[in-house]
């Protein structure tokens, strides 16, 4: 549910923002999914190249950023990235950890927020890469997952400026509204009735789950606007035009793969996270 933060009361976005958004997800939307088709080591490139992004624009954010603490965070990250691709999970996972506590060790005063931006950075690496990953439903469950997240996001965007009326939570997002929310909401479960119809997975788990991950989804990006908000910040950057930075955009992705990867993994272990979001 991305309706802006900033703009005045009862403003409509300006028809060039508009524009810029959708020729943005025009370009951007086909090219990801192209990508997720390919998998393997070109997914996974892309993925960590995105997770060294969002721990770069999160510094910026919460006002840490350093080329010692960039540079290190970035090679750690790329160092997981190369390891979870190629099956080293567990050497991922330790050079993580180690790599964790050196980015604190460097933060010092901002170690708490650093910390915070890597395990998301981390985080989104390694669900994004493992939900993939599943050789049997993998890239349907990632599309699973990023059209409920876009649904809930374009079905929050459009609901909420045509319908408005009260505000879902103003001290963090002034402009988000119920409407929005449930619009958002509702087009998930769309996704999920298009997955079950085409035969890919059963009606009513999918509902359950593209439910719980819209929600999230819509919890995710609360959570972006609440730590812009703490440090009085309008974009994570300028990257993606009509969208701001990385972190603007995916904010409710990442929180949607993390949660749909532990759903995989409870129901169907680490290698087959995918089969276990889709097949129930």
């Amino acid at each position: 549910m991305s309706e802006p933060d900033a703009a005045p009361a009862g403003a409509k976005p300006a028809p060039s923002n508009l524009v810029m958004r959708v020729l943005a997800a025009l370009v951007l939307a086909p090219l990801t999914i192209a990508i997720a088709y390919a998998g393997g080591w070109l997914w996974a490139f892309l993925v960590t190249l995105v997770s060294i992004g969002l721990f770069a624009e999160w510094l910026t954010v919460v006002g840490a950023a350093s080329t010692a603490l960039t540079g290190a965070g970035t090679i750690v990250i790329a160092t997981m990235g190369l390891c979870v691709a190629f099956g080293a999970l567990k050497t991922a996972i330790i050079v993580g950890c180690v790599g964790g506590a050196i980015v604190t060790l460097i933060a010092r005063g901002k170690f708490v927020w650093a910390a915070t931006g890597f395990a998301y950075a981390s985080a989104a690496l390694l669900a994004s890469i493992l939900v993939r990953k599943d050789l049997v439903n993998g890239f349907a469950a990632l599309m699973f997952v990023l059209l409920v997240v876009w649904a809930t996001d374009i079905g929050g965007y459009f609901a909420g400026r045509s319908i408005g009326g009260p505000k879902l939570w103003p001290r963090v997002s002034p402009k988000k509204t119920w409407s929005g929310a449930l619009g958002g909401f509702a087009a998930s479960l769309a996704v999920a009735a298009g997955f079950a119809a085409c035969g890919i997975g059963k009606l009513v788990p999918l509902l359950l789950v593209s439910a719980i991950l819209s929600v999230v989804s819509a919890l995710g990006d609360l959570f972006e606007s609440a730590v812009k908000r703490r440090f009085d910040v309008k974009d994570s950057s300028h990257l993606i035009p009509g969208h701001g930075g990385l972190l603007d955009r995916l904010d409710g992705f990442v929180a949607a793969i993390l949660v749909a990867w532990i759903i995989g993994f409870l129901r169907h272990g680490v290698h087959s996270a995918g089969s276990g979001l889709m097949v129930w």
